[in-house]
């Protein structure tokens, strides 16, 4: 019986349905979702991570009453707050832009030693706004790249590249690995954005596909809970049955209970047997602004998802030091005091 054959086994994810609700943290080079390139430079981004008091910020997202804390590897930018030999090699920026000091890690240490977990972000393609990273990775689609994220000029097609991206994805997979081996067990998630083309890249019998993708983020933690994100999908969907948990992204429309004859789902714990799980930001967008919602929303919303066995996860802006607003920080005390 070959690899392909033997039946998936999903984590467990009693802990994170019994976590009830955890924080995201956008630490970023830049801004979620920014179009242009960063005119940050190593040196001023080893700074940056270098001033961060991981003692201070984890004993903040403590404070909190958060189960959890997923935390952006990186995104746009091609800036990760944490080094990748396996990158470095592949994309061959010098200096480096992936921070000296790994603060995922010391996060994670900081973390767990207060009873929180850390989860972990990472988009599903190469850093979009780092035309280097995008042609080194060979993740160039031959086809209009403007449903995976990218601009039409935001790179040369390179040679040999496929439909699937096959060669790009045995790359980002290989990066993945390395994070998960050196982690281990202090990381128990992975979030991973941008699947947007999923029928192209990761929904076929051979690999790369979503179950060698899944197996490069459990590499170092076989219970680490994985979920693709398809987008914003309202009901929440399952993407693949290599996922643990739902990616639940919603915006300004929040799934609610229904009549099944309307076309929606029952709210339960699970959807297609993936742990439900619904992703939004508290401030005006990811990582920025003031709250846009009432405090009796938040506690309301949050405990209606906890009512059907499912887990929420409110994004809150952080600053350069990684520390959350005292606006925010209130509104996040008021919810665990109103989520029993």
């Amino acid at each position: 019986m070959n690899k392909q054959t033997v039946p998936w086994q999903r984590a467990n994810t009693d802990w994170f349905r019994n976590a009830k609700w955890g924080v995201c943290l956008h630490y970023l080079a830049d801004f979620a979702g920014q179009k242009t390139e960063s005119e940050l430079t190593a040196d001023d981004w080893n700074r940056r991570i270098d001033a961060v008091d991981v003692g201070q910020m984890a004993s903040q997202i403590v404070g909190t009453g958060a189960g959890y804390c997923l935390i952006t590897i990186g995104q746009n930018s091609g800036y990760y707050l944490s080094p990748n030999k396996t990158y470095e090699a592949c994309v061959g920026h010098r200096p480096s832009r992936c921070s000296k000091r790994d603060l995922v890690a010391e996060l994670a240490d900081a973390l767990n030693a207060r009873g929180v977990r850390l989860m972990t972000y990472l988009p599903s393609s190469a850093p979009s706004n780092d035309r280097r990273a995008i042609e080194a990775l060979k993740c160039t689609p031959p086809w209009d790249p403007r449903p995976l994220g990218f601009r039409p000029d935001s790179f040369s097609l390179a040679q040999g590249v496929d439909d699937a991206l096959s060669e790009f994805q045995r790359q980002w997979e290989a990066v993945i690995r390395e994070y998960s081996l050196r982690w281990g067990t202090r990381v128990s998630g992975w979030w991973f954005d941008g699947c947007y083309c999923a029928d192209r890249m990761y929904r076929r019998e051979q690999e790369p596909n979503f179950r060698s993708f899944a197996t490069a983020a459990k590499a170092g933690n076989p219970g680490s809970l994985v979920a693709f994100n398809p987008g914003v999908r309202v009901p929440v969907v399952s993407h693949s049955e290599y996922e643990d948990y739902t990616a639940g992204e919603v915006d300004s429309a929040f799934p609610v209970s229904m009549e099944i004859n309307a076309g929606y789902p029952p709210l339960g714990r699970y959807v297609n047997g993936a742990q439900y799980h619904v992703l939004s930001f508290l401030g005006s967008f990811w990582g920025k602004g003031t709250p846009r919602f009432s405090d009796a929303f938040v506690i309301g919303y949050t405990r209606d998802c906890n009512a059907h066995e499912g887990v929420m996860t409110w994004d809150v802006p952080c600053g350069r030091d990684g520390l959350m607003p005292s606006v925010f920080r209130r509104q996040l005390v008021a919810l665990e005091k109103g989520v029993v």
